[in-house]
């Protein structure tokens, strides 16, 4: 392949780009994490159908699902010290233009996964039979006790497929913080390249670990949901 690409350069590359790996993951965490705090939080609040909070959920998911990642990290990272700077400094004495862009980052997939998941969790609990909480009621059980100890496992068994799926897809979305100035896998290999002359061998090593976590992610979900139905698995 000539002077496109080299053997050479990609061995020497490929531990820099990976290198990064951590800032992705971390994304990936403390996204996952509070997006599906979040979610449960909006799934509940829908299926109560509280007239003006449902139609406030309503706006927020057709933005959220309706628009791009990128844009919506554009809106955070440059909306959100313009809104909030002010208060944020006088309240806590926090100058929002100084955090690292990485936050803003978090806060938009946070957004986003509140909206996804949140349709997925609704969903899955609505798929639950009524039955299901009938039993529960006539024991004595409380509405709360009902849905955390009866409904919430079921339809978790429901969702865990769809939820690792959308878990697959922020690890690779995360791909588009580089345009914001975080330097994750993406952004390593684009740096590596613009020093070097070289770009093909960074991209191509940030696309092989972007596979290789994804098909990690992928075996370990499929294992979960193999172990939730009792040893067997539809691979999708």
């Amino acid at each position: 392949m000539g002077n496109y690409f080299s053997i050479e350069r990609f061995i020497h590359v490929f531990p820099k780009v990976i290198s990064s790996l951590p800032v992705n993951l971390h994304i990936v965490f403390w996204s996952m994490l509070l997006g599906t705090l979040l979610a449960v939080f909006v799934a509940v609040l829908r299926l109560h159908r509280v007239p003006v909070v449902s139609g406030l959920l309503g706006l927020y998911i057709s933005f959220m699902r309706g628009t791009p990642l990128l844009v919506q990290m554009m809106i955070a990272f440059y909306g959100i010290p313009i809104v909030l700077g002010t208060v944020f400094l006088n309240l806590f004495g926090i100058n929002l233009n100084r955090l690292e862009p990485v936050i803003f980052v978090e806060i938009a997939i946070i957004l986003n996964e509140g909206a996804f998941l949140g349709e997925i969790f609704r969903g899955a609990i609505t798929s639950v039979p009524a039955v299901q909480s009938e039993a529960g009621y006539s024991i004595g059980m409380t509405g709360a006790q009902t849905f955390v100890r009866i409904v919430l496992p079921q339809a978790f068994k429901v969702a865990i497929p769809h939820y690792g799926v959308d878990l697959i897809g922020v690890f690779q979305n995360t791909s588009l913080v580089f345009m914001l100035g975080v330097v994750d896998l993406l952004g390593r290999a684009k740096t590596i390249g613009a020093a070097s002359g070289h770009t093909i061998e960074g991209y191509v090593a940030a696309a092989l670990i972007y596979i290789a976590f994804s098909l990690l992610l992928k075996g370990a979900f499929l294992l979960i949901e193999k172990k939730l139905s009792g040893g067997e698995v539809k691979l999708v």
